[in-house]
């Protein structure tokens, strides 16, 4: 791992520091020792168990996507340290830009070619981001009111990081659906933007979308052919999707505090679209503010309310920080695949 992966560690670290400390220095200690008795330990276990399981489903899914006939079976922890390593870059790059390299190396590790690794991501990316799409759309039209009547400002944010995934989403949809109307759509952009900007860069630009969206195009045609692995990669991402969002509710249970699954989780893909515009790695600060303010809402308690703040983002971020180095350490076995694409 090199410095500036070191150093993107580092400031999550300070910045997360930070945050515990700015809620920690006012609340008595006796308070946190108090709330901490409420632990139900059982539910701390299963609380970690869930993100286990989030990852090993988006495995299952990198797994299902990779199969071929003729081909040697990779372990599973060949597949089970790609999400964890994406977690981990995820965590230390600004705006999670890492994530996506990192995968791509972590295949290329156990044999699989790097052309072959990177339709397999574009394939996995594509499912993930039509089961995220549903996601949004849905919290939003049934969860949003609340938050805009409760906590504007963050209301605010939340619809700012609603608006940037869902015009990212549907432009996917529509290289999807309407590849050619794309393709023209994207020309008459450039050429507005060629009034204003830089000839040669806006042709760059144009260049590169363009080789992007046929990209995807080939991919999402050669992934309409394959049903039964969509079906089931479809399956299991709607699986590893409600592990994931899942975790604030039973860390809430583990404190003994009663809530609502819906509402809970609702405020927690809410937290996500705003940690998708704070441009620091982990969203550090902007996740710890956002959670504690949502979530106040079912934890009347301070203490309380800081401790499962920090339980949240230990298990959802640092871990798989955590389990993301043991992956990039421990390497499986390279295995080269016996078919040429």
């Amino acid at each position: 791992m090199n410095k500036k992966y070191f150093w993107g560690i580092v400031v999550v670290l300070l910045i997360s520091g930070g945050v515990l400390y700015l809620d920690l220095k006012d609340i008595p200690f006796v308070h946190l020792i108090e709330a901490a008795k409420n632990i139900n330990v059982i539910a701390l276990f299963a609380v970690f168990g869930l993100m286990i399981l989030s990852y090993a489903f988006e495995a299952s899914i990198l797994a299902v996507l990779a199969k071929r006939k003729n081909e040697p079976r990779r372990s599973r922890w060949a597949f089970f340290r790609i999400p964890i390593i994406q977690a981990l870059f995820n965590a230390i790059t600004p705006m999670s830009t890492g994530g996506q390299p990192s995968q791509l190396a972590a295949m290329i590790q156990i044999g699989i070619e790097g052309g072959r690794a990177t339709s397999i991501l574009l394939m996995k990316f594509i499912i993930y981001q039509i089961v995220v799409f549903f996601a949004y759309v849905i919290t939003i039209i049934t969860g949003f009111n609340l938050v805009a009547t409760k906590f504007a400002g963050l209301a605010f944010l939340i619809a700012i990081g609603f608006l940037l995934h869902i015009s990212s989403i549907v432009f996917l949809l529509a290289i999807f659906f309407a590849y050619d109307w794309t393709k023209r759509v994207t020309n008459i952009l450039m050429d507005l933007l060629s009034r204003f900007i830089n000839t040669s860069r806006v042709a760059g630009w144009r260049n590169g979308t363009l080789e992007k969206i046929d990209t995807f195009y080939y991919e999402s045609q050669k992934l309409r052919q394959e049903k039964k692995k969509l079906l089931l990669s479809g399956s299991l991402t709607i699986l590893q999707l409600l592990c994931f969002y899942s975790v604030p509710y039973l860390i809430l249970l583990t404190l003994n505090v009663s809530a609502d699954w819906v509402s809970v989780t609702q405020m927690n893909i809410m937290i996500m679209m705003l940690m998708s515009i704070v441009p620091i790695p982990g969203a550090s600060g902007g996740a710890e503010y956002s959670f504690q303010t949502l979530f106040a809402t079912f934890v009347s308690s301070r203490g309380s309310l800081i401790l499962v703040m920090f339980l949240w983002r230990f298990v959802t971020y640092f871990f798989g920080m955590i389990l993301g180095i043991l992956g990039w350490i421990f390497k499986p076995k390279k295995i080269s695949s016996t078919l040429d694409d």
